[in-house]
C-alpha cells in the first residue's frame, strides 16, 4: 500500500455499541436507524471511521459477540435494509465504517456447531476443537475468561468442546483450511457490501498450541494459564498472512486487531506494513496498570510513572516500524475519567485533559459512545441491574471463594465492562432521551446533568474539546509523523513529553492530580518560556503552573 493511501494514520475512529446507543423503536435496545438518526451529530463532531461492535444475528449469550450467523443481522437491530441504508449515509457524510470481525469463536446455535456436535465423523466437526477427557476430567486445565473451565462436555458424542469465552462461544478450529476459506468468504461479502474494514476480535488466539498442554496454576487459582498456548500462537503469522494475501489485500481498507498479551515487538512483527498481516492492535498493557496479581478484579490504584513508562515504551518502540491504535475507552473498559481522572468536581477537566494527553501521540486514536460528553462509570445498587456475563459469573466465583458482596460490588464498580454499556445520554428527559420504552439496561443516573444536548450547548463542553483535537489532527503533520520523547518520567503526577518533526514542536505537559503542581526543571521551565500555548482546559494562567487536571498544549 503506497504511503498516500493509509489513509487510517489521519483518522480518528468513534466506536458504537449499538445495543446502547440510539433506539429508534421503543423497544429498549439501540438499532440501526437510531444510528443513523444521529450520523449528523458524529459528523460535528469530525470522526472519519465508525467502527461498530456486532449486529450479527446472535441469541446475545455476550452480547453479540456470540455470533449465529455472520451474513444476518440481528433481528434486535433491524435487517440487511436498515445496514445497507446505514452504510450509505455514513459514505454520503465522508465517513467510513469498520465492522467487528470475530472468528476465534462462534455461538454454539450457529449452523457449523450444530452439526458439529451431530456427530465425529460429521464434516464440521473439524470446524471447531475437540478432545477426550483426561483422567475423567477436561482435556486440559484451561480456565475461561469468563468463569469455570475452558471446556464443555458433549454427552452425545463424548468429547469436550474448548470454548476460551462463555459456553455458548465454541472456539474455532484455524488448523483446518475449510474453516479458513468459509471466514474468507464471509469477509468478502461485507467487503463487496463496501464496508472500509474490521476491528478483528481477539485475533491473535485464533492459532493454538498443538497438544494444547496444561497452563501453569497459581496458588489460590481455580484453573490453569493456558494464554501461553493460545496468545500468539505458532502459525497466528501465517494465518494473518494468508488472510491479507486472500481478502484484506484486495481492498483499500483499514484492520486493527485485538490482541491480549502481545509486546512492542510482536506488534512490530503484526503492524510492518512490509509483513502484510494487519494495520494496527489494540494492546492491552496500560490497561492492567491498575490491576493487582491475579487479574482485573484485583483493584490496585494506578502510579503514574507505570503509565507513563508503557505508553511511552510502545510510542518509541512502533515509530517509524508499525503503528499505534490509542484507546482509554471501549465496550470492555471501565469509563477513562472514572478511572485514571476525576469524575466528581474536576470531571470537565479531566475529561479533557486525559483525551489531549492521548490525542497528541502518534496512532490513530479510538473515541468509545459518550466518552466525548465526559461519561462516568455507574454504581447500581443490585446485582440484579448488571447484565455482562462476565461480571455475573465473576460475581458467582468469588461468592463461593468467600468474598463479600460488598468486596465484590467494589470491584464491578471499578472495573466491570457495563460500566461503558449504560446507554447514551441523549438528554435530560426519562432513560436520557435513549428509549421512549424501558431500556436493555439501566441509563447511568447521572444523565440530568451529562448528556449530548447540554453539551452542544456550552461551547467550553467536553465535546467541543474533542472536537478541536479531532481538527488538529487534521491540520498538524506533526501530531501523525512526529517522534515521542517522555520527559519527568519519575514526576508522580505530570505525564509531560514532547513531539518533534522537522524543525517543529509539541510540548505536552498534563497534570493528573487534584493538587495545583509547580514545574521547577530548568531546561523544561526554558522551553515552556519560548513557546506559544496551543491549548489548554483551563483559562489562561502562569505557563509553569498545572492547576488540577490541567493540560497545556505548546507549539514552538
Amino acid at each position: 500500500m503506497k504511503k498516500n493511501e493509509q489513509w487510517w494514520k489521519r483518522s480518528v475512529v468513534y466506536q458504537i455499541y449499538p445495543r446502547s446507543f440510539m433506539d429508534s423503536n421503543g423497544d429498549g435496545i439501540g438499532d440501526i436507524q437510531g444510528i443513523i438518526q444521529k450520523l449528523d451529530y458524529l459528523k460535528l463532531l469530525g470522526i472519519d471511521v465508525i467502527w461498530l461492535s456486532p449486529v450479527y444475528d446472535s441469541p446475545n449469550d455476550d452480547n453479540g459477540y456470540d455470533i449465529r450467523d455472520y451474513q444476518k443481522i440481528m433481528e434486535e437491530f433491524g435487517t440487511m435494509a436498515d445496514f445497507d441504508l446505514m452504510l450509505e449515509e455514513i459514505h454520503k457524510r465522508d465517513m467510513k465504517l469498520v465492522m467487528d470481525l470475530v472468528v476465534n469463536h462462534t455461538s454454539d446455535e450457529h449452523e457449523w456447531f450444530v452439526q458439529s456436535k451431530k456427530s465425529k465423523d460429521n464434516p464440521y466437526r473439524d470446524y471447531y476443537i475437540w478432545r477426550e477427557g483426561k483422567d475423567g476430567k477436561e482435556p486440559n486445565n484451561w480456565g475461561s475468561f469468563f468463569s469455570g473451565p475452558a471446556w464443555d462436555y458433549d454427552e452425545a458424542t463424548k468429547e469436550y468442546y474448548l470454548h476460551l469465552f462463555a459456553k455458548k462461544q465454541p472456539d474455532l478450529n484455524w488448523e483446518n483450511p475449510a474453516l479458513r476459506e468459509e471466514v474468507y468468504r464471509m469477509m468478502r461479502f461485507w467487503l463487496d457490501k463496501g464496508i472500509d474494514g474490521f476491528r478483528m476480535d481477539v485475533i491473535n488466539m485464533i492459532s493454538k498450541q498443538p497438544g494444547l498442554p496444561d497452563g501453569v496454576q497459581a496458588e489460590g487459582q481455580l484453573y490453569g494459564d493456558g494464554s501461553p498456548f493460545y496468545m500468539n500462537g505458532p502459525r497466528i503469522h501465517e494465518f494473518l498472512k494468508e488472510m491479507n494475501k486472500e481478502v484484506l489485500a484486495k481492498y483499500p481498507i483499514m484492520t486493527v486487531g485485538e490482541m491480549p498479551g502481545t509486546t512492542p515487538e510482536d506488534a512490530i512483527l503484526y503492524t510492518n506494513p512490509e509483513r502484510n498481516e494487519v494495520n494496527m492492535i489494540f494492546t492491552f498493557e496500560h490497561m492492567d496498570l491498575d490491576s493487582a496479581p491475579g487479574g482485573k478484579w484485583n483493584l490496585k490504584p494506578l502510579n503514574l510513572v507505570d503509565l507513563k513508562e508503557n505508553l511511552a515504551k510502545w510510542q518509541v518502540g512502533l515509530h517509524n516500524k508499525g503503528w499505534n491504535s490509542l484507546y482509554w475507552n471501549n465496550h470492555d473498559q471501565p469509563r477513562i475519567v472514572s478511572r485514571f481522572g476525576n469524575d466528581q468536581e474536576y470531571r470537565v477537566e479531566s475529561a479533557k485533559m486525559l483525551a489531549a494527553c492521548l490525542h497528541f501521540m502518534q496512532g490513530t486514536p479510538y473515541i468509545y459512545q459518550g466518552e466525548e460528553i465526559g461519561m462516568t462509570n455507574v454504581k447500581f445498587d443490585s446485582l440484579d441491574d448488571y447484565r455482562d456475563i462476565e461480571t455475573l459469573n465473576m460475581y458467582k466465583e468469588r461468592s463461593s471463594l468467600g468474598y463479600t458482596h460488598e468486596e465484590i460490588m467494589t470491584s464491578i464498580y471499578a472495573k466491570g465492562r457495563d460500566n461503558a454499556r449504560t446507554p447514551v445520554q441523549w438528554d435530560a428527559t426519562e432513560h436520557g432521551g435513549f428509549t421512549t420504552g424501558t431500556p436493555w439496561i439501566k441509563v447511568n443516573p447521572r444523565y440530568k446533568d451529562i448528556n449530548v444536548k447540554s453539551t452542544l450547548e456550552d461551547p467550553q463542553s467536553v465535546f467541543y474539546f474533542y472536537q478541536k483535537l479531532i481538527s488538529l489532527r487534521k491540520e498538524m503533520d506533526i501530531i501523525v509523523e512526529g517522534d515521542f520523547n517522555l520527559l519527568l518520567k519519575d514526576h508522580p503526577s505530570i505525564f509531560s513529553y514532547e513531539r518533534n518533526w522537522k524543525d517543529e514542536q509539541l510540548l505536552v505537559l498534563c497534570n493528573f492530580s487534584k493538587n495545583e503542581v509547580e514545574i521547577t526543571e530548568e531546561e523544561l521551565v526554558n522551553s515552556i518560556t519560548n513557546s506559544q500555548l496551543l491549548l489548554s482546559n483551563y483559562e489562561a494562567g502562569t505557563l509553569t503552573t498545572l492547576r488540577p487536571y490541567e493540560v497545556k498544549v505548546l507549539t514552538k
